[in-house]
């Protein structure tokens, strides 16, 4: 859309001090939106010439001030000029603010996102899990392709961001970056996030977050039977990393603790519970939620079995870990090598312990969600949706009722 400029002086009674002098203010319009303010001129309202915003007459006073109005015009034409040259848009308070040398500082979304990744790094294994830094690294990367496709820059002006930005960055990783639904809303409520921080900043006027409304879809988890737990259980691998990796899947499916919370796992987070039992009394890296989780005689004879491997021995880690990529590869082999056909990685394990080990025993769905580290009861509510074992037994329950009353 071409950009129409106006300019406009004129004597503002209303900020006349006296009857005589008024006040020469500059009106500067930009596609209909005003911006003015005072040029420090008093004249004599008498002598004001309003169809040309001059003084009349040929006086040395009338020549000194028009000469200044006609510079004042001069230098905005060459401001408006510069900024259509730019290629950015503006409007009335930008071309003001260059007119009287004031200028906010310019701050550009780029900087900003390396900025909160670079904090973000420094409370790894604090506040934030590794995940979650990729998670906001890959998006990074995402918006620099994006302003790149969109809009032929490296970076922009937040500014200078329309309310359309997160609909637009949506479409493109829909479509130029191929993403599925998911990814695409999750990578763009990073994004959404990053200027949110500006607007609580004060540093755009509008909270852009407001326009863009995308949901996720949800997600069937992957979990375990009993029969594919036991026979993981069950089977004896060639090669200790295998037998290694596959106990501590399995210490997960009957704890529920995540790949990066096992890792942190120490000897003090073992204690003794209400029942006089031991317990795993532990916050979640994720979260920060309390997680205390009864040990089950599975999972306790696990860490028997490793109280003095050669990687826990001289520390204070209650079990030997690799990284979680090494681990998920073992757990491909695993899978394989015990004919399950499902994509085993090590977060199926809590999936498997909030299902089949617990709600799949009738454990409460409430206790699930302590023990899980869940901010809401909803977020373990989607593991007992998926539990047909469940529906069969309260339908079973149901039929018997119905058919004794009939």
């Amino acid at each position: 859309m071409k950009t129409k400029i106006s300019v406009l002086f004129y004597a503002k009674r209303s900020k006349a001090k006296n009857n005589l002098q008024v006040p020469v203010y500059l009106r500067i319009t930009v596609n209909g939106k005003r911006s003015e303010f005072s040029t420090g001129k008093m004249v004599d309202a008498s002598k004001w010439n309003s169809e040309v915003s001059r003084l009349k007459g040929n006086s040395e006073e009338a020549r000194t001030i028009n000469k200044y109005f006609d510079v004042l015009l001069s230098r905005i034409l060459g401001i408006e000029r510069n900024l259509v040259l730019s290629g950015e848009s503006f409007d009335a308070t930008d071309v003001k603010n260059l007119l009287i040398g004031k200028q906010d500082t310019e701050r550009y979304l780029i900087p900003i996102f390396q900025e909160h990744n670079n904090r973000m790094e420094k409370l790894i294994g604090k506040e934030y899990a590794l995940a979650t830094l990729k998670n906001y690294k890959t998006c990074l990367a995402h918006l620099k392709h994006f302003l790149w496709n969109f809009h032929k820059k490296s970076d922009i002006n937040i500014k200078k961001i329309e309310p359309t930005f997160l609909n637009d960055f949506d479409f493109f990783l829909r479509t130029i970056a191929k993403c599925n639904n998911n990814s695409t809303v999750k990578h763009t409520k990073n994004l959404a996030k990053i200027l949110k921080i500006c607007y609580h900043n004060n540093w755009i006027e509008k909270d852009l977050v407001i326009y863009y409304k995308g949901k996720f879809n949800e997600v069937t988890a992957n979990f375990l039977t009993e029969e594919e737990i036991k026979t993981i259980r069950d089977k004896d691998f060639v090669g200790q990393g295998l037998n290694l990796v596959r106990d501590i899947f399995i210490f997960s499916c009957y704890t529920g603790v995540a790949y990066i919370d096992i890792n942190n796992l120490t000897k003090d987070n073992i204690s003794k519970g209400i029942d006089g039992n031991l317990w795993i009394m532990t916050h979640r890296q994720k979260t920060r939620i309390a997680s205390n989780i009864p040990l089950l005689p599975i999972a306790e004879e696990i860490l028997r079995k490793y109280e003095n491997h050669p990687l826990t021995a001289n520390s204070e880690k209650l079990l030997p870990m690799y990284t979680n990529q090494k681990v998920n590869e073992y757990l491909k082999t695993i899978a394989e090598n015990c004919e399950i056909n499902k994509k085993l990685t090590f977060h199926v394990a809590r999936h498997t312990f909030a299902t089949t080990v617990t709600l799949g025993n009738n454990v409460s769905i409430e206790s699930v969600s302590k023990m899980l580290g869940h901010k809401s009861i909803k977020t373990t509510q989607h593991y007992a949706k998926i539990l047909d074992k469940k529906v069969s037994e309260d339908m079973s329950v149901l039929k018997n009722i119905l058919t004794a009353n009939c």
